[in-house]
């Protein structure tokens, strides 16, 4: 398949010339990649503090980080089809004013139902904005060096910022308040949106939105979530969470079958008949299962087990962000000289390396060796890996579909964090509750009461459940290396065009 860049498209003119501004305009798109990202995370290590305040229950805790993540992937293709029809730069610009005026709400939530529907109301926000962001990078840079280093920053901002978001979490929470984790973001949306005049706006397109698509996608997606949840806490045969998976099996069918029958789908199916795209969403798919979940089970066990205060969890986190962010810098100079899968194919098999090290914690092990270590070699792995897998989803795409593209990029990553952390915190916990039941109240219990051995009981349990959930993700890591193997099948990326003329075409299969 190949896609001729220089056809005479107002798309192809506008990123041949680039935006006026570039360096500008990277940083206003890097910078609402990272907010919209690091929110994913940003409320993990506040959750004590928030349970405490609002007096949340442990169901609604895990809703908090969910909500976000569901309603962030079940609208991405919604977005980022709004942005083709509407203006890139005009979803760009909504979704920001959304995401920041429901950060200001989640502030000043009073109450559980409140506070998750500003993450909602977040994720909408979110919803609109990611995929309009990586769109807006094909309109304002040149296909080649300029392209490749933009995107290597944007792929940059997707993988750290769940790390940000944890350090950031981290020292808002015991400096200030945690209603600083929400407030954090309305001076970086105003800012970001101050900036979005230096972006290069692209043609809109005919059609129009699939709602139906986009509700039965959505709400098939949270049934799910919810089912696996729900059949973990209580049992696999009871009767909302037979209920919820058959909810769940009937939405995602209609949903397909929407795709099949619109004339405007939310979820072009054409675009998986490449095969190095579908497999670029499925490693990516993989990738977020693994590394949202890693992030939840290793904060709870920095908390709960080694007594870690907030803001010594989120610095705890620093490794993993440089390890990323040197890792991602790499990637994108190698996809200018090495196939994709020749890049992210090692890259996964390091990260699962990393995970089974963390799968060898005990109750007492040490920062340096156990954990600080395993982070690195994790965060080069996952590193390596993001540059190229972004790349390959929106390569050889056309103009007009590059928002839908680009937006399944980033719903694979989220929803693959949701199902992650769902199917993980159920092995967890299982495993956990075989060693002692109830291990997680009986460790609260034991603080409370100051049992020592019904401490020392609890926190060998739930360790044992955290490293079940390690060998878990790094089986996950794994699969998404079999997928990028036998599936990812993208030429190198080139960085300039032959006789510095217009661009060459990509060429992909």
């Amino acid at each position: 398949m190949s896609v001729d860049t220089s056809a005479a498209a107002p798309e192809a003119r506008a990123a041949e010339s680039g935006g006026r501004y570039p360096g500008l305009a990277l940083v206003v798109i890097a910078a609402a990649q990272l907010m919209v990202v690091l929110d994913a995370t940003i409320t993990n290590i506040a959750l004590p503090a928030i349970q405490n305040d609002l007096e949340v229950s442990d169901a609604g805790l895990a809703w908090i980080v969910n909500s976000y993540a569901l309603a962030f992937g079940g609208l991405l293709l919604l977005g980022g089809r709004a942005g083709d029809l509407f203006g890139r730069r005009r979803m760009f610009r909504a979704g920001l004013v959304i995401f920041t005026l429901a950060s200001l709400l989640g502030g000043f939530a009073q109450g559980e139902g409140m506070l998750i529907g500003a993450r909602v109301l977040q994720g909408v926000g979110a919803a609109l904005a990611a995929p309009s962001a990586l769109a807006l990078i094909t309109t304002t840079f040149p296909q080649g060096r300029p392209r490749n280093t933009a995107m290597g920053v944007y792929a940059a901002m997707g993988g750290l910022g769940a790390t940000v978001g944890l350090l950031l979490g981290g020292v808002l929470t015991d400096v200030l308040d945690w209603r600083w984790v929400f407030f954090v973001n309305v001076p970086i949306g105003v800012a970001v949106l101050a900036g979005t005049r230096m972006l290069v706006e692209a043609e809109r397109r005919d059609g129009r939105l699939d709602i139906p698509g986009a509700i039965t996608g959505t709400v098939g997606l949270v049934a799910l979530v919810y089912a696996i949840t729900r059949g973990g806490e209580h049992s696999w045969t009871d009767g909302l969470t037979l209920v919820s998976f058959g909810v769940a099996v009937v939405l995602l069918t209609v949903f397909l079958a929407v795709q099949t029958r619109t004339a405007h789908p939310t979820l072009p199916l054409r675009l998986f008949a490449d095969r190095s795209r579908w497999g670029s969403y499925g490693t990516m798919l993989f990738i977020g299962a693994g590394m949202f979940a890693t992030f939840y089970f290793l904060t709870l066990y920095m908390q709960l087990i080694l007594g870690y205060s907030a803001i010594r969890t989120g610095l705890a986190y620093l490794p993993f962000s440089f390890g990323m962010a040197v890792a991602a810098g790499a990637s994108s100079k190698l996809v200018a000289r090495y196939a994709p899968r020749l890049i992210a194919g090692p890259g996964l098999l390091v990260a699962a390396v990393g995970m089974f090290w963390f799968a060898t914690l005990e109750p007492d092990s040490s920062y340096g060796w156990h954990l600080m270590l395993a982070m690195v070699v994790t965060a080069v792995g996952l590193g390596l890996s993001f540059v190229p897998m972004t790349l390959g989803a929106v390569s050889g795409v056309a103009p007009r579909e590059t928002g839908i593209a680009s937006a399944l990029l980033n719903t694979a990553q989220q929803i693959g964090g949701a199902l992650g952390l769902a199917v993980l915190a159920t092995l967890s916990a299982s495993a956990a509750n075989g060693e002692l039941p109830g291990a997680a109240s009986a460790l609260y219990r034991g603080l409370a009461t100051q049992d020592v051995a019904l401490v020392e009981r609890a926190g060998a349990a739930l360790t044992h459940g955290y490293t079940v959930a390690f060998v878990a993700a790094g089986g996950m890591f794994l699969a998404g290396l079999a997928v990028t193997v036998f599936a990812v099948t993208a030429g190198r990326q080139r960085e300039e065009s032959p006789g510095g003329g217009t661009p060459e075409p990509v060429h992909l299969g």
